[in-house]
């Protein structure tokens, strides 16, 4: 059964839920170790006194904020908890905002929300129904371990979900990117060339089936490294597909017909 990172209560108007939040990110990443490559033995990371190069044990380690070069105070774990308690324990709903007005730029860590008791199913049910049905995200303050996040709360199927959101000055503004305008015209593009890639977009819609996407690296990676387990050979990888090389003016039309074309022929087969 799934473990719980944190414990509280929604604060929703004078409502309170209690919940227990949950990751709903698994990571799958592949583990490799730093070897030394003349003998193969593990390459260990030591924590170092950075004044007598002594390696210094767990116990001993302490957590620092330097408020001046050189010069640092300690801050213990009672004093994360006791820099505002009750923050710790509810995810405080600020504001309701509709749904599509939160870029998807905010959005950067997601959790499950689950009621953590029996009285707290139905008003749970009411909050999760209510958004889904009005289009509603509950815009929510919350303290996870020892960092404040803004986060938004909305209805995922049955559960309720709580997605960590990025502060405006985490974002970088994208003014300071060389980007086309909007002015088409101005940009050489026909009203043929948008009617080919609608069309393209069109043949290329269907439901959301995220079963139908794989890591495809990492499997091929996967399969790379059996490979050499099993006959201590490598295969030559595949040769790349060739694509325009940067700065090279292709004919866009051209690519588009022929897109559009294997992409009827896909469906027809």
């Amino acid at each position: 059964m799934a473990r719980s990172i944190w414990k509280g209560d929604i604060s929703f108007g004078l409502v309170t839920i209690p919940v227990a939040l949950f990751p709903a990110e698994e990571r799958n990443d592949l583990a490799f170790h730093l070897l030394d490559g003349r003998d193969m033995a593990p390459i260990r990371q030591e924590r170092v006194n950075g004044a007598t190069g002594e390696e210094v044990p767990w116990e001993d380690v302490v957590k620092g904020y330097e408020y001046e070069p050189g010069r640092y105070v300690v801050v213990t774990d009672e004093d994360f908890r006791a820099a505002d308690v009750e923050a710790t324990r509810t995810v405080d709903v600020l504001a309701m905002v509709r749904a599509e007005e939160i870029s998807m730029l905010y959005y950067d860590h997601p959790y499950y929300l689950a009621p953590s008791s029996k009285a707290a199913r139905k008003p749970y049910a009411i909050l999760r129904d209510t958004l889904a049905k009005t289009g509603y995200v509950g815009v929510a303050s919350i303290v996870i371990r020892t960092r404040q996040h803004l986060a938004a709360l909305l209805p995922a199927d049955d559960a309720l979900v709580l997605d960590v959101l990025r502060f405006p000055h985490e974002i970088r503004d994208a003014a300071d990117l060389d980007l086309p305008g909007s002015d088409l015209a101005k940009l050489g593009v026909t009203d043929a060339e948008m009617d080919l890639a609608s069309q393209l977009v069109e043949a290329m819609t269907g439901p959301w089936n995220p079963s139908a996407y794989h890591d495809t690296y990492r499997e091929e990676l996967l399969a790379l490294i059996k490979r050499k387990v099993e006959t201590g050979e490598v295969l030559a990888p595949p040769e790349p597909e060739e694509r325009p090389a940067a700065g090279e003016v292709v004919d866009i039309m051209s690519l588009l017909k022929r897109s559009l074309d294997e992409r009827k022929a896909a469906g027809g087969a």
